[in-house]
């Protein structure tokens, strides 16, 4: 696998140089980086320009931060680009906005590589792989987002211990903790995010409300209680029967929390027992009915859940009917747009079974899982 540092080289640049005086701080004694076009070209003296030097500089800073002489590149990256960080900045939220996640990611790395106690850097870098694994997680790849969530969690945890605080990174941690089912954590930072926000724009104030009211929600239901958690956790380790155990203990003291039914239905189904999966899931959906509930963060995956049971036990018009509610919530929920695939694949609709497919794919070209399935399909029409 070809690495990022394969197109770079090390050019020795004379003191006398003309071109050396783009660099203020320049030392002749230490080669410069230089980005190539592609792995393995000859360096030729065309290839030498300030913006190659300055990509390559910050190719180190991304992926290179063992090297001797990062302190020296970071001092001429600043000096012969004083407003890099914010054009920067912008441009890798411009790409992640795109779906350009990969190269969003290697600058918001650069940037990190040029400032290391940069919080919002770091906060960045957390969001960027919080929604890059949602994205994956929608499109069905979960092995993929399980480990871009381990990578968030640990840019999170950086940007949680910055001085000063940063409120925005306990906000942005609270939504990351509630859909990882870690309920304790998320209470404690929104509560922590409660503390520290100070202004008082109506934005500002918009976001302390929705803090509040989860975190009010999370104490009103006992989620942060330890049965719960590890409940999810056991599902989390393909140990269902033990899941079965806590999530059961936990729904004696609380039989009318949505969440707990949806755990329950999630553990049935992966042990394939559809018809009680199914009536776990319906209960889910009509205790988070309630004008106050937060249903909505899990609408979707229950009528996903719901279609996957409906489908197994062979009710594809039922399972196509759960589908549709999903895709009414969310349009772009490649997940959902693949399973519809699937029933009409199931039900001979080759032609629609493609649409959905190709849908899917228009919406995350990475999607695997919608690429393999219309590759099937187009291997045996």
């Amino acid at each position: 696998m070809s690495s990022p540092l394969d197109s770079l080289v090390f050019v020795s640049i004379p003191e006398n140089s003309t071109f050396t005086a783009q660099f203020p701080g320049f030392d002749p004694s230490i080669p410069l980086p230089v980005q190539l076009s592609r792995p393995g070209e000859q360096f030729e003296a065309s290839a030498l320009s300030r913006e190659s030097v300055l990509s390559g500089i910050l190719a180190v800073l991304a992926w290179d931060r063992d090297n001797a002489q990062i302190e020296y590149y970071r001092g001429l990256l600043k000096a012969a680009h004083p407003r890099i960080r914010e054009e920067l900045t912008e441009a890798a939220i411009l790409k992640s906005k795109n779906g350009d996640f990969e190269l969003a990611e290697e600058i918001f790395l650069a940037l990190h590589g040029l400032d290391p106690l940069d919080s919002q850097t770091i906060l960045n870098l957390a969001l960027l792989l919080d929604e890059r694994a949602e994205n994956m997680r929608k499109s069905g790849l979960d092995e993929d987002a399980d480990a871009l969530d381990e990578s968030a969690f640990a840019w999170y945890r950086l940007a949680l211990t910055a001085e000063p605080p940063l409120p925005d990174a306990f906000f942005n941690a609270g939504y990351f903790y509630t859909r990882q089912r870690n309920y304790r954590k998320a209470r404690e930072a929104f509560e922590t995010y409660l503390k520290l926000e100070t202004s008082e724009t109506a934005h500002a104030q918009a976001k302390k409300k929705h803090a509040r009211e989860i975190a009010e929600g999370i104490a009103e239901r006992d989620l942060d209680d330890e049965l719960f958690k590890s409940a999810y956790d056991f599902i989390m380790m393909d140990q269902e029967d033990k899941a079965l155990e806590q999530i059961r203990l936990f729904m004696e003291s609380h039989p009318k929390v949505w969440n707990a039914w949806f755990l329950l239905g999630w553990a049935l189904r992966k042990q394939g027992r559809w018809e009680d999966a199914k009536a776990a899931f319906i209960q889910a959906l009509e205790l988070g009915s309630s004008p106050d509930s937060d249903i909505a963060t899990g609408y979707t995956d229950i009528c996903n859940e719901l279609a996957i049971c409906s489908m197994e036990l062979g009710d594809l018009h039922e399972s196509r009917k759960w589908l549709e509610a999903g895709l009414t919530e969310e349009p772009e929920n490649t997940k959902i747009i693949a399973n519809l695939g699937v029933v009409s694949m199931k039900t001979g609709n080759i032609k629609e079974a493609e649409a959905f497919f190709r849908t899917a794919l228009e919406i995350d070209p990475e999607d695997r899982v919608a690429a393999q399935l219309l590759a099937d399909l187009e291997q045996h029409s």
